[in-house]
């Protein structure tokens, strides 16, 4: 990776923001999947009685979590309402794995392996929006059977929010931004593919106005640092051949801007930057161990980045310490109505500062269009996307020496590096989750091994009757391998899958979902299963007429 100014990274004072008015808002298959069934089947008898308890049993914790962060207002607000949540899932699939769109995008809770099932267990103390200081917590726990692990801390995380200035702390739950995390297939730095990364994250997470701008334009942001969990699961899992990286530390960073004020003029746009960073931990390489400074000094390279030091590898002394990578995102959106609207949005990924700015030209990206309809109950909403990483910068790549003083940062290699393990958590790319995520990898490496590719994706929702809404996805893609390790011939992969949503009346806070998936193809093999999710929501505390 290319050297970056720092001057394009440096944040904008947070005093030009009107904060003032923003009211923010392993075994036999057979065998384990006995034990898994057995288990949820004496939990779900009864599923809500079980879910109540557990709920008044985690609860505790999260008021620790956040009483421990916020101990002048917890008290206070401890008669605001407590919302849980209970799911259990079952996967039954035939063929090579669980279909692609019935495990990816789905923050990790997630398997691979084929016939599998989790239980998982919240409560949630969410932030008003409508007061200019608010706090939430929350915690998030599952048990699953043929997953990366048997025990999931999905969610734990406390925040807080004034006027327009937001902190959290943990795990939680986020999507990327300018993509419809429903049907689009994913941001291309973040996408919600891959499991929560424990971080403090500082920032503005909702658009600002400008002083003086009257809502015309706006911006939001944040810095983050934290640290990968997926040590033990590495260890156990990735081939020891190859190289992998351990403790590895997290660092993000973005900043939006957001221009128009639909409701004087329907038209609006919407600029930002993501850049993230891998640095720090101990890599592992053919029985050698390299260990990566992690102190002051680092953190500051993560956020400004810079060549490395002394202390580090070759390579990263000419080029950045760590693993750098992010994305530029554009969106123009029409909204003519608050119940109608469609967005063109672009997305151009980087992995170095040749495709950063302009050394080269952008041929690769991620390119959208999403559609809400007024009122049709059919079809309310529609994403078309089409994605294209072939060309990486071109085939070439060649730093400089002092012999040969030029340089061509060719060959980018997404999400992949030379010390770090790939963009990904758990074997799961937190990327788009098309650039097929490691977890496939049958020589278990820890890289992206598909990563020129192009891409075409579909999905639509609606909701036909008041109880019953669905909803479709369906992709096709075409993969070349990597510049490095080319396949001898293209792999394609068609993937579908077609969910009903069922929420009764009678039943306030239950909710069905049943999904059928199947895949189509060389590139991850044939595949096809069903899923059942059965929920509830409800509230410990509060009003006994809050939404459910």
């Amino acid at each position: 990776m290319d050297y970056i100014p720092k001057s394009i990274l440096s944040p904008r004072p947070a005093v030009i923001f009107d904060c003032r008015s923003q009211l923010f808002i392993t075994r036999d298959v057979l065998i384990e999947m006995r034990d898994a069934l057995s288990f949820i089947s004496i939990v779900t008898i009864p599923l809500q009685k079980t879910i109540t308890a557990m709920m008044h049993k985690l609860f505790p914790l999260l008021a620790l979590a956040a009483v421990s962060l916020f101990p002048s207002v917890a008290k206070a607000e401890w008669n605001d309402s407590i919302r849980y949540h209970g799911e259990i899932g079952i996967n039954i699939a035939g063929g090579k794995h669980t279909p692609f769109w019935l495990m990816n995008n789905k923050y990790g809770l997630s398997s691979v392996e084929r016939n599998n099932g989790y239980l998982r267990l919240g409560a949630f103390h969410d932030m008003d929006t409508t007061r200019r200081f608010t706090w939430g917590a929350g915690v998030d726990l599952a048990v699953a059977a043929r997953f990366s692990s048997v025990f999931v801390v999905q969610q734990l995380y406390a925040e807080a929010k004034y006027r327009c200035l937001n902190i959290m702390a943990g795990s939680k739950e986020m999507s990327g931004f300018i993509s419809n995390s429903d049907l689009a297939t994913g941001n291309l730095t973040y996408s919600g593919n891959a499991r929560p990364i424990p971080q403090v994250r500082v920032g503005i997470f909702d658009y600002a106005d400008f002083w003086g701008t009257k809502g015309w334009f706006a911006v939001k942001g944040y810095i983050a640092y934290g640290k990968f969990t997926d040590n033990r699961w590495i260890e156990s899992w990735v081939n020891k051949t190859s190289k992998y990286t351990l403790n590895t530390l997290y660092h993000s960073k973005a900043i939006f801007f957001r221009g128009g004020n639909t409701k004087k003029f329907p038209l609006e746009f919407e600029l930002g930057l993501e850049m993230a960073t891998q640095f720090g931990g101990q890599s592992y390489s053919n029985g050698h161990v390299t260990y990566m400074p992690h102190g002051w000094k680092n953190f500051i390279k993560a956020l400004i980045p810079m060549k490395g030091g002394d202390d580090t590898p070759a390579g990263e002394q000419v080029n950045v310490e760590g693993n750098m990578l992010g994305s530029w995102n554009f969106a123009l959106a029409w909204k003519p109505k608050s119940d109608w609207s469609v967005k063109l949005y672009y997305q151009h990924f980087y992995e170095d500062h040749s495709m950063l700015f302009f050394d080269y030209p952008w041929k690769d990206g991620l390119w959208g269009v999403e559609a809400k309809f007024p009122k049709n109950r059919w079809i309310s909403e529609a994403v078309y996307e089409f994605i294209y990483n072939k060309d990486q910068s071109g085939s070439v790549y060649w730093d400089h020496t002092p012999e040969i003083n030029e340089q061509v940062s060719g060959r980018d290699n997404y999400y992949n590096h030379g010390i770090y393990n790939g963009w990904q958590h758990w074997g799961m790319g937190i990327g788009n989750p098309l650039i097929i995520s490691p977890i496939y990898n049958a020589n278990h490496s820890l890289s992206f091994l598909s990563n020129r590719m192009w891409g075409h994706h579909l999905g639509f929702k609606g909701q036909p009757l008041d109880e019953l809404g669905y909803r479709v996805l369906a992709s096709y893609q075409k993969s070349w391998g990597t510049y490095e390790m080319p396949f001898p011939e293209t792999k394609t992969s068609f993937n579908l899958m077609a969910e009903v949503t069922y929420k009764p009346k009678k039943l306030k806070g239950w909710q069905a979902d049943l999904a059928f998936g199947m895949d189509s193809g060389p590139l991850i093999g044939n595949s096809y299963g069903a899923m059942l999710k059965i929920s509830k929501t409800g509230w410990l505390f509060g009003p006994k007429n809050k939404k459910q």
